[in-house]
C-alpha cells in the first residue's frame, strides 16, 4: 500500500491525455460505485476498493448525494447526507465516512471521480431527487466541498449525473457553473472537472467551451443494443477545439440488461465481458484518455438489505470479480506499455478490413511512428500500412485482451501494406506493430 496519496492530475500540453502534477502520463481505469459512500459501510467499502486496487483500476466514481432516494433514506450507520434536504447544512456523520473512504482509496493509490451530487438534485425529469439546488446554494455547497477536501490530492470532480444541462427550455447550467465556481473557490485552485451526462450524449455537446470544464465524458450506454459506435462520439469530441481529454465514463455494463427501457424483453439479455471490451478498447483506441468498466451491481453496491434495480441478477460482492473486471487491466498496461503521450488515434494506419458495427475495428499509433495498434473485435484479416512505422524494421505481435498475453508474430520492412489473420482463441484481439530499432519490451510490459 502507497505510504503517500497520489498526486494531482492536470492536463497534458496537448490537451487530450490526463498527466500527473509531477509529469508522468495517468490513464482513467475507471469503475462506478455511485451508491458507494450511500450505502456501504467502511469495512465494505475497504473490501470493494483493495479489490479494485488490485486489478488495476485507477479511479472510482462515486456520488456525495446519491441517486435512489439517497436524500432520505439512512446508511447502514444511519446517517443522511444533509438536514432538511438542504445543501446548507450537511450531516457531518455522513460526510466524515465519506472522508474515511476517501483517505482509504488514496492509501491504496486510488483517484475518486466525486460526484457532488446525481443529476435528479437538479434536474429531477425522472428518479428519486427531490430537486434541491438552486445557483445560490449550488455556488455555497461547491464552496464548502472544496474547502473541506482541498487536502486531498486524489479527487476529481465530477458534476451532473446521467442529467443534461439544458432540457425542455431550462437551462440548469447556471446551476453547474456556480457549483463549479464554489468549488474552486473552496479548493484555492482549479480543478480537474468533469460533467456525467445521459446515455448516449457527450457532456461537449452542452459544454465544451465552457471554463470550468476540463474533461469531456461521454455516455455510450446500456439502451441501444449492442456495439453503439462509441468510437465515433470519442472521435468527435477528440477533434473538438480548443482540444480537451475525452473519454467513455458509462459503456455497456457488464451483467446489465441489454437495452432495458422503457421494457426489457428477456429475450435481449445481458452484456457480458466481451461486450464490455469492444467497447472499453475501441473507444480508448479512438482517442479516450481513458475508459470506465461498470457492473450492474457495483453501480448500486446491490444487497439484499436493497431493492434490486433493473433486473440485477446477483449482489455486489458476488460481482467483485466477474471476468470483465479482471481483464480490463489488460487495456491499461498496453497502453503504457508504449509512450503514452504521443499516442493518437489513426484509421488511415488500417488499408483495409476495418468492418462495421460489432466487426468494426479501431486504430492508434504514435504521432512519431514508434508504434501501431489496432484492436479487432472479430477474428477477420485486417490489412495494415506498415510504412506508417518510422524506422527501417516494424516487429509485430498480437496481444490478447482477455489474459494480457503477447505473442510474436514476426518482423517485416517498413513497407507496403501486410495482411494479418488473428490467431484462434479470439475472437478479440490487438495487434501491435513496434519501431524495431526502439526495443520496446511485449506489449503489456514496462
Amino acid at each position: 500500500m502507497p505510504h503517500t496519496a497520489p498526486p494531482r492530475l492536470a492536463v497534458s500540453v496537448d490537451g487530450h491525455h490526463l498527466v500527473t502534477t509531477d509529469g508522468r502520463p495517468f490513464f482513467w481505469l475507471g469503475d462506478t460505485a455511485w451508491e458507494l459512500f450511500h450505502r456501504l459501510t467502511l469495512d465494505e467499502a475497504t473490501a470493494y476498493l483493495e479489490n479494485r486496487a488490485a486489478k488495476g483500476f485507477t479511479v472510482i466514481q462515486a456520488v456525495a448525494l446519491a441517486e435512489f432516494d439517497g436524500l432520505h433514506t439512512p446508511t447502514p450507520a444511519g446517517a443522511r447526507p444533509l438536514h432538511s434536504d438542504d445543501p446548507a447544512k450537511p450531516d457531518e456523520a455522513y460526510f466524515a465516512h465519506m472522508d474515511a473512504v476517501i483517505r482509504l482509496a488514496a492509501a491504496l493509490g486510488l483517484y475518486i471521480g466525486l460526484l457532488p451530487t446525481w443529476g435528479d438534485k437538479v434536474t429531477p425529469m425522472w428518479g428519486g431527487g427531490p430537486a434541491v439546488f438552486t445557483e445560490s446554494n449550488a455556488r455555497a455547497y461547491g464552496r464548502w466541498l472544496g474547502a473541506r477536501y482541498k487536502g486531498d490530492s486524489n479527487l476529481i470532480w465530477v458534476l451532473g449525473g446521467d442529467r443534461p444541462p439544458q432540457h425542455d427550455g431550462a437551462d440548469d447550467r447556471t446551476i453547474w457553473r456556480a457549483m463549479a465556481s464554489g468549488l474552486a473557490d473552496g479548493l484555492g485552485r482549479v480543478p480537474i472537472i468533469s460533467y456525467h451526462p445521459p446515455g448516449g450524449t457527450s457532456s461537449a455537446t452542452w459544454l465544451h467551451s465552457e471554463p470550468w470544464v476540463s474533461l469531456n465524458m461521454i455516455q455510450s450506454g446500456h439502451g441501444a443494443g449492442h456495439d453503439v459506435p462509441t468510437w465515433e462520439m470519442i472521435a468527435h469530441d477528440y477533434a473538438r477545439l480548443p482540444p480537451k481529454p475525452t473519454l467513455d465514463g458509462e459503456p455497456n455494463y457488464e451483467d446489465h440488461p441489454v437495452s432495458p427501457w422503457p421494457t426489457w424483453d428477456p429475450a435481449s439479455g445481458y452484456f457480458d465481458d466481451y461486450d464490455v471490451r469492444k467497447q472499453c478498447w475501441r473507444s480508448v483506441f479512438a482517442g479516450g484518455c481513458g475508459v470506465t468498466y461498470g457492473h450492474h451491481a457495483i453501480w448500486q453496491c446491490a444487497a439484499p438489505s436493497y431493492a434490486p434495480v433493473n433486473h440485477v441478477t446477483m449482489t455486489w460482492r458476488e460481482a467483485l470479480d466477474r471476468p470483465g473486471a479482471g481483464q480490463v487491466r489488460h487495456l491499461r498496461a498496453l497502453i503504457e506499455s508504449r509512450p503514452m503521450l504521443t499516442r493518437i488515434p489513426d484509421q488511415s494506419i488500417i488499408a483495409g478490413g476495418a468492418g462495421s458495427g460489432g466487426a468494426h475495428s479501431r486504430a492508434c499509433r504514435g504521432s512519431d511512428g514508434a508504434y501501431l495498434m489496432i484492436y479487432l473485435p472479430t477474428p477477420q484479416p485486417i490489412s495494415v500500412r506498415l510504412d506508417a512505422v518510422a524506422g527501417k524494421m516494424a516487429r509485430a505481435w498480437w496481444y490478447d485482451p482477455r489474459d494480457g498475453a503477447a505473442t510474436p508474430i514476426s518482423e517485416l520492412p517498413t513497407e507496403g501494406t501486410q495482411t494479418f489473420t488473428p490467431p484462434a482463441g479470439g475472437p478479440d484481439w490487438a495487434l501491435v506493430i513496434d519501431d524495431v530499432a526502439l526495443g520496446f519490451p511485449p506489449p503489456g510490459r514496462r
